[in-house]
Order: structure tokens, then sequence, then C-alpha cells
């Protein structure tokens, strides 16, 4: 293509701007990259009249993709998809391309190139005259053209430079139009296809911005996925959090090992560790060695595990898999470590479309003279792990390791809770077994005190005792001075015989059998015919049926006044050690029968000791409890006005910073104006490069439009600072000043700082705001944190009547849809009813208070939601639209900071209005 600056006719330059218009369009309507340039070069090659218009991307290693074409009437071949090496643009020109902004044509037949440069490579300033610089082109190049059947061509560099970060520009690709003749390029083509490179940029730059954001947004939902499965107590949900992390990744399995429990969760594919000593990865010696020389917290993103020589020895336990990517993240909180998460992802393979065969391990010394597609297919490649993925992770590492600490203190204190929880059951069972024992004492002790009768004593404790042992026969035997006795009293299953004043032969009682009972000797005998008995001993036993029988000794003080026996009769028995020491206990009642009001005085102290223990014990349980519910939601407060205020704090230097230079601004703004409007005045007769200058930025919608964008800016800033302020206001509500204020002026600031939601639009009627303002004094209180009530209520009543306005549309569409179905008959549409809201103050007759009443005529609220109204986080808006503290911080300022009183007055379809009323001062 050669180059010439004179244009043919008007066509022309209609045609140039037409262009434009349409790329313009293209751009602001779309935000599909793909789209806008499957566009730029279709009207390119239409507007130029070229056989092919490409759109030439460069890749990060240098190479180039062809990723949008037009070619008319395939009159040149097609070579969309197709992949270029990075050696058919020599480096020099890429840098023209970059810092020059170098535009090449080149015209095959002439062997000519010419060069235009937009600035100066050297000092990057623009050049007074675009003119053309040609040479002698390269005969390579001229091969290279020839050899895809092109005569002319136009290149043009397309370079992009990034909106949010302050980074270089770099040479994203290429415009190129090609030709299969002779084609003549003029000067104002070249304009208009500058003009459509900047176009095309400026929608790279937008659809990269969208593509960030986008990202951003979902790595925020991952995060907040996580935290809310990481959160939910009492069981975090571990295993659901792992497989999500590990979706996102895609990643095709994934670990989390916990060190100080050692518990491993796993999903996916997972290494096989066969031949190696420890079951576990995380606890190889080989694995704990590689990963303690990262950096304390360092994300570890392996892009291939076998070419990383410190896990040489483990990689044998990834052989059977597809896995290739390794990204390991370290759990700390503060400084102990927690664990490890680790996510793999497998090999790829990958296949790439070369326009003609490339040798990939020799340099191309020749010119490329096939552009046949040449398919590079590549097996088991390992992707690499991008930053956004790494910084994910980092985000994930905090969240993990701080649900998992919290997860093992929270276990910790339910161990010691389960512990203090076992001993004191272990406690009660004692006790309970101690109440047992002295209820029964008590019931014998009881029923002995009923009557002072001695005999009635001694039959009431065998009666009590057979039942307590279940057993056949239970007597007392009393002792004689002549070592012989007699049994005084029995209680006996009817089945067997009496043995009452039956006498035992004093040869069968010998005196150390008397000795051994003094010291207290017991004498559990399981089965009478085996065990070793005198005979005369033996025979009064089977005398009295007896097979089985139990004796312990009743002494009254230095003297055995007699026995307590129980009598198996039926069969052997093995006597427990609980039965044992019961008739122990009980043959001591017997003994004491005479000090009977002693023994139930001290009866009695230790049930009622036993039961204060028992009370005291359950008192510091509950007291426990509530102790750590206590302190998890102390704690949970503390974390939130935290992190509130950080925010608030955060927010507020930045935004003090606009604010404090929009008053300068804006006299600037007003100088500069009056200086123009002085040189007008002064000058009437202006430069014609000025005046269209001026025409074309419009001066004077400028002039009027401009002031109104600084104010818009004023009313924008201090709708930002009162945001912080309520931020503030909940982090820390004492840290006001109280002093006489004006409330009117408060209330009209906070409507001026919401009057552009009051507005009217396409989708809302508006809303009026009535004032019934009384004469005020001025009132003692918080000025700020009156002003966010103020701000609270009133913004709560601006989003009840969009509701209400909303439901009336919906109503309307339904009748109107149903009306032309033919389902209902036709009626007059009654106008949606208009939105108010009601303001009004006045002093009460005791001069002592003011109060204020905030209405509206919504749709009011049921006395459900009334009662909860002032609870915290409690809102009936949509998720994200509300946070269910603002009533909640009003109602805290008005009646915990200013002694007031605050309610609200409602009912379904009449309207909301709030009661506020305050001290005129404060106490």
């Amino acid at each position: 293509m050669s180059y010439t600056d004179k244009s043919t006719n008007l066509q022309q330059n209609f045609d140039q701007e037409n262009l434009l218009h349409r790329m313009t369009n293209r751009i602001r309507r779309s935000l599909d990259l793909q789209e806008v340039l499957a566009t730029a070069v279709e009207e390119v090659r239409s507007f130029l009249g070229t056989d092919r218009v490409k759109v030439y991307q460069f890749d990060a290693d240098g190479n180039g993709e062809v990723i949008a074409e037009s070619i008319h009437q395939q009159r040149l071949p097609s070579l969309l998809g197709l992949h270029f090496p990075a050696s058919d643009i020599p480096p020099e020109a890429r840098e023209l391309f970059l810092s020059a902004r170098q535009r090449s044509i080149v015209d095959v037949p002439s062997g000519r190139i010419g060069l235009s440069s937009l600035q100066s490579s050297i000092t990057g300033k623009s050049p007074e005259s675009e003119n053309i610089y040609y040479r002698r082109v390269d005969p390579c190049h001229i091969q290279y053209l020839t050899a895809m059947g092109v005569q002319s061509s136009l290149v043009l560099p397309i370079i992009h430079e990034d909106l949010t970060q302050l980074a270089k520009p770099q040479l994203w690709g290429l415009l190129v139009s090609h030709h299969s003749t002779p084609r003549t390029i003029l000067k104002r083509e070249l304009k208009v296809l500058q003009q459509v490179a900047d176009q095309v940029a400026i929608a790279i730059a937008q659809s990269n911005l969208l593509t960030q954001t986008r990202a951003k947004q979902q790595r925020e939902a991952m995060v907040n996925q996580v935290t809310t499965l990481l959160h939910t107590l009492p069981t975090i949900q571990v295993q659901a959090a792992l497989e999500a992390v590990i979706t996102t990744f895609d990643g095709a399995g994934g670990r989390l090992y916990i060190e100080q429990s050692e518990e491993l969760y796993t999903w996916g594919d997972q290494p096989q560790l066969f031949n190696l000593e420890n079951s576990l990865l995380e606890q190889h010696p080989v694995w704990q060695n590689w990963l303690s020389k990262s950096k304390n917290g360092e994300i570890l993103a392996i892009t291939d595990i076998y070419k990383v020589s410190g896990l040489r020895v483990l990689s044998a336990a990834f052989r059977s898999t597809q896995i290739r990517g390794l990204l390991v993240i370290p759990l700390r909180y503060r400084q102990n470590f927690i664990g490890v998460l680790s996510i793999f992802r497998n090999e790829i393979d990958t296949e790439i479309l070369w326009a003609g065969h490339r040798d990939q391990n020799q340099q191309q010394l020749l010119p490329q003279i096939s552009f046949d597609v040449w398919r590079e297919q590549k097996k088991g490649q390992a992707p690499e792990w991008k930053d956004e993925e790494i910084e994910l992770a980092q985000a994930l590492s905090h969240h993990f390791s701080m649900a998992i600490q919290q997860q093992q203190t929270y276990q910790q204190v339910q161990s010691l809770n389960i512990n203090l929880k076992q001993k004191v059951q272990e406690q009660t069972a004692e006790l309970q077994k101690s109440l047992q024992l002295a209820k029964a004492l008590k019931q014998i002790t009881d029923q002995i005190r009923a009557t002072l009768d001695f005999k009635t004593i001694l039959q009431t404790i065998v009666r009590e005792v057979r039942k307590l042992l279940v057993t056949d026969r239970v007597l007392i035997y009393q002792l004689l001075d002549n070592n012989s006795g007699t049994i005084i009293v029995e209680d006996v299953n009817d089945i067997w015989q009496s043995v009452l004043n039956v006498e035992m032969p004093s040869e069968c009682f010998p005196d150390e059998y008397a000795r051994l009972y003094l010291r207290g000797r017991v004498r559990a005998i399981n089965n009478v015919s085996t065990a070793s008995l005198s005979a005369c001993h033996q025979d009064f036993l089977q005398c009295m049926q007896v097979q089985a029988n139990l004796i312990v000794p009743i002494k009254m003080g230095t003297q055995l006044w007699g026995l307590l026996v129980a009598h198996q009769c039926n069969t052997p028995r093995n006597w427990q050690d609980a039965e044992i020491e019961l008739l122990q206990q009980l043959a001591d009642q017997a003994a004491i029968a005479i000090g009977q009001a002693q023994l139930y005085e001290q009866s009695r102290r230790a049930e009622a000791k036993a039961r204060a223990k028992a009370v005291e014990l359950e008192q510091t349980l509950d007291e426990l409890k509530h102790t750590q519910t206590q302190l998890i939601q102390t704690e949970k407060m503390s974390s939130l006005g935290q992190l509130v205020a950080g925010v608030a704090h955060e927010i507020n230097n930045p935004v003090n910073f606009i604010f404090g230079n929009l008053a300068h601004a804006t006299e600037y703004t007003t100088d500069l104006l009056e200086l123009i409007s002085l040189y007008q005045l002064h000058y009437p007769q202006i430069n014609k490069e000025i005046d269209s200058k001026a025409e074309e930025m419009d001066l004077e919608f400028m002039a009027e439009d401009l002031p109104k964008i600084m104010s818009s800016m004023q009313v924008g800033a201090e709708r930002i600072r009162s945001i912080v302020l309520s931020l503030r206001n909940f982090s820390r509500l004492d840290h006001s000043e109280m002093k006489p204020v004006n409330l009117h002026e408060g209330i009209d600031s906070t409507l001026l700082i919401l009057q552009h939601r009051l507005k009217a639009n396409a989708d809302f009627s508006g809303i009026e705001v009535i004032k019934n303002y009384q004469e005020l004094p001025l009132v003692e209180c918080y000025a700020g944190q009156m002003n966010q009530v103020f701000m609270n209520i009133i913004s709560n009543a601006i989003d009840a009547l969009a509701d209400k306005n909303r439901e009336s549309r919906e109503m309307q569409v339904e009748e109107i849809s149903a009306l032309k179905l033919g389902e209902i008959e036709h009626k007059n549409n009654s106008p949606i009813p208009s939105n108010t809201i009601r303001i009004s103050t006045k002093l009460l007759k005791e001069l002592s208070h003011v109060v204020i009443c905030i209405g509206d005529n919504g749709l009011g609220m049921s006395e459900d939601v009334k009662k909860r109204i002032f609870d915290p986080f409690f809102t009936t808006k949509p998720v994200g639209k509300g946070t269910g503290l603002g009533l909640a911080i009003s109602y805290q300022i008005v009646v915990e900071k200013h002694g007031g009183v605050m309610k609200c007055i409602s009912e379904p379809g009449k309207g909301t209005e709030f009661w506020i009323e305050i001290p005129l001062q404060q106490t």
C-alpha cells in the first residue's frame, strides 16, 4: 500500500465520520470484547475496501494469534485462530510499535515501506506533523507477504493502558489490513484507522476492567461462602468448605491437615503413599522439611511437582494420578502453626494451531513460505497458578486458620465442660448413693421414732432390712450373759418356718466368736453346706432351713449386745459388699436405738449437707454456662465494634481529603468561569480556532453544568461523611460532644442529603415532604447522633414508600394483563396514591421535652414486626439491602444516650410513624 493525503470526494469524509460513530456506539453498547473486535474488522474492511482485515493479539510468551478477521469474498485465505511465532515480528519492530506507536504501510511491488510515528520513541512527545518516511523493505518481509498472497499491507499498533493501575502501556496487538493488489492509503484514512485502533484499545481496557471486577466479585463470593461454612458453631463444615475451595480453584483434589488433632480431610484425587513409612503425606519428614524452608505463611504455588528437588522422594506418591500442579497453603494463627491446605491440579493436554509448520528446536532462518494449518499437540502440560488465585488462597488461609483455631478453642471449652460435667455426675452419683442410703436409714429411723416400744423398734428394723436385701428371713439374735442367746425378733417369708425364741446352744457359740464379733467381725456364708463350720453350728443352721447367711454384730459401746442376721433359705447366695455394708449400718442403727433422737438429727444434717452440695454444684454449673455465653457474646460484639471502627477510620481519611478540597475546587472553578466571562466581554472578537474549540466543547453548557457538578460532588461527599459518622456512632457512641443545637437544622440537612431519593424518576413517582415545625428552643443533645437518628428513620420511610410504589405498579400490570386476557371486567385504573413523609415537631406542655414525629403513608407493618423493630440485626429488607442496625442504634441514641422515648406507631396499610421524645436539657 502506498500513501497519499489527497481525498477524492466528500462522500469519503462522510463515510469516515460514520465509521467512527458506529464504532463508538458499538463499544458503548457492548461489553463483549469479541463482538467489538468482530465489528471493528468488518467495518474497517468495508471502509477501506481491502481483502482482509484482522486483529492480531500478542501472547505472554511473545507469540501471537489472529482473534478477529474479516475477508472479502475469500480473496485471501482465512488466518482466524492461527498462531504466529514471536520471531515473525522482530523485537526492534515491537519496541517501535510501543514507544513510537509506529504505523507501517508496505507496498510489495515497489518494495518500499512507509513508517509513521505518533510520538517520539525518545521523548514520548507527539511530532509537529505526521509525515511518512519511506525506505526499502527487508526482502524477507516481501517474501513473507508474497507467500500470504498480500501485495499491500497496513499495520497499526493497539496499545493497552490499565485503567486501574499506574502501569506502563503494553503492546496488546496489531490492527492489520491486507490487500491482494496494490492500494494507496489516504492520509485521512490512516487518521480514521488510528482513531478506530484507539477505540479498540478503549474497548480492551473496559473489557479487562469488567473481567477483573467479575473475578473479584467471584472471589469475594467464594470467601463469603467459605466463611459461612467455617463459622457455623458448634461444628464447622470443614469438608464442605474444602470441596468448595477445590472446586473454585478447578482442582482435581485436595486435602486439609490439622496438626493438633492430626485430622485429615480429603476430596478428589489423592497421592498414594504405599512404600513410605508415614501414612500421611503431611507427617512425612521430607514434606515437613520442605515446608519449613518456606517463609512464614508463604503460599507455595508449584506448577510441576516433578521439577521440585525437595519433593523428589514424595513425587512417587503422585505417579498413579494425573496430579502435576500443587498449591500449598500453610495455616497459621498468629505465631502458631495450625495445619496445611493443599490443592491438586491435574496435568492438561494442549493444542495450538500454527500458521505453517514450525520447528521449535531451530531458529527460523528463511521466511515462511506456507501458512497451512499445523497442529502442535503437547501432552501432560502443567497449568500455572495465577496471581489472583494465590491472592485468593491468601485470603482463604486467614479464614481457615481463624475458624480452625476457634473450633479448637471451642472444643477445648467443650472438653472442659464435659470433664466438669463428668465429675459433677460422679459426685452426684455418689451423693445419690449416699442419699439413697440416708433415705433408707431415715425411713427406718422414722419408723423407729414412731414408737418408744423396744420390741416395735426391733421389729421395724428386721422388716425393713428384709425388704432392702430381698431375702427370706431377717432376725436379731440377743446374747445372754453365759454366751448363750435367743432370737428375740424376726421377719420371715410365709413359706418358711418361724425361728422366733429359738435358743442357740452355748457350745455352738464359743467365747472366741464373741471376741471376734466385738472387734467388728462380719461373717458372710454363701453356702452353709460347704462352709467351714463346726458340726454344732452347721446342724443348728440346717434345722432352721438356712442355706446362706450374713451376720453383723450389734455393739453397744464396748459390749457385744447381739447379732443382726439375714438368712437365704431357698438357695445359696453370694453376698455383695454393698449388702454387707448396708447390713452393718442397719446393725449400727439397731445398736443405738436408745439414742434414736441423736441418730435422727445426725441423719437430717447429713441429708441437708448432701442436698446443699448438690445444689451448690448445680449452681456452679449454671454459672459456668452463663459465663461462657457472656464471653462468647462479648467477643462477638467486641470484634464487630473493632471491625466497624476500623472501616470508619479507613474511609474517613480520604473522605476528609476530598471534602476539604471541594471548597477550593469550587472557588477555583467559579474564578475560572468568571475569568472566561471577562475575556468574552472585553474580547468579543476571538480567534477562529478558539471559537471552534469553544463550540466543540460546548462552553456555554460546560459553564452552566460545571457548578452543578461541583454541587453534586459536595452533596455526595457529605453523604459519605454521614455514612462514616453512622459507623463511628455504632462503634463508639460516647465520643460525641453534647451541646445545645437547632434540631430543625439537623432535619433539614438530612432531607438535603436524601434529596436525590425524594425526586421522581421513570420508575418512581417521587416523595412529598410535609413539614410542620413549631418554634423550638435549642435542645441540649449529641447533634451528630440525633442527625443519624433522623437519617435512619427518613431513609427507612423512603424505602417503605418505594416498596409501596413498586407493589402498586405490579398490581396495575397484573390487572392490565388480566384485562387483555378477558379474565376481569374493565375498571378505571386508579392512579397510584401520592407518597408523603410528614415531619412535625412540638414542645410538650411541661416545657421540658420536645417531640419529633416522622411518619409515612407506606404499607405499614404487622404487630410481630413492630415488636422486633428495635432489635439489633432484625430487618425486613432483602439480603444485601439492610443490616438491621439502623433502628437499633437510633433507639440506643434516643433512650440510653439522651434519656428519651422512642416508639413506633404502625398498622398494616396505614403507614408508620416514629415518635421521638427527648428532654430539653440533660441532667
